[in-house]
């Protein structure tokens, strides 16, 4: 399978539900090959990756979960979300999760349900694949850009390929864990994970789409 950059980007989504089909590692590293040519500023390639498979991914996931169900609370290197929701990304995060949720079937009440289902998080969706991100600590702001672009550039490259993903910035909630997991350095802070496999077509978590702005919303033009 083969699609335009501008196909790859509008097909892309963010992908919950996988296939039990292995990923070849010459897939990977052809996308993370295209990927490294993201650009940074003055060529700093901040980004550092960790790809997981087999018993290393389940066993990462079973630790943050047993890390969870102990109550232990996250300690991410970064804070990821506003500390206070305001309009109209309050309402854009209350309609983004309501659609998952109505999805997967799942009511207000269904508490077990919801923590099952975010639980899924921890196991990169059952996906083959599960990519970590990784930045050097002494860097700012700017290389976090550089990482997004990179970032960005996995996924248009995987859905070229004929593969999904779906960024989660829930595995950065436990980076000690991560660290200790994959025995990491102290000095590397865990930007987000993602899933990486081939969709499952059919399950229902993979047929809704979330709504995007029109250009004309979110655009100033200027002559």
């Amino acid at each position: 399978m083969s699609v335009t950059v501008y196909e790859a980007i509008h097909q892309r989504r963010s992908t919950r539900a996988f296939v039990d089909k292995p990923v070849a590692r010459e897939t990977l590293e052809a996308i993370l090959e295209t990927a490294r040519w993201a650009p940074s500023g003055v060529n700093t390639q901040p980004w550092q990756v960790c790809v997981l498979q087999g018993k290393t991914k389940q066993r990462l996931g079973r630790a943050i979960i047993d890390a969870r169900e102990r109550g232990q609370e996250a300690t991410p290197d970064y804070q990821y979300y506003p500390r206070e929701w305001v309009s109209p990304y309050k309402e854009r995060r209350k309609a983004c999760g309501l659609a998952l949720y109505q999805a997967l079937e799942i009511g207000r009440e269904d508490h077990d349900k919801q923590k099952a289902a975010w639980y899924r998080n921890y196991r990169f969706f059952d996906a083959p694949v599960g990519l970590l991100f990784l930045i050097d600590a002494r860097l700012e702001k700017g290389s976090w850009l550089d990482m997004g672009m990179f970032i960005q550039n996995v996924m248009i490259a995987a859905k070229g390929l004929g593969l999904d993903t779906c960024p989660q910035a829930s595995l950065a909630e436990y980076p000690d864990i991560v660290r200790q997991q994959l025995d990491l350095p102290a000095g590397l802070q865990v930007v987000c994970g993602m899933a990486l496999g081939y969709a499952d077509p059919d399950h229902p978590i993979n047929q809704y789409r979330l709504e995007r702005l029109e250009v004309d919303e979110f655009t100033r033009w200027y002559e």
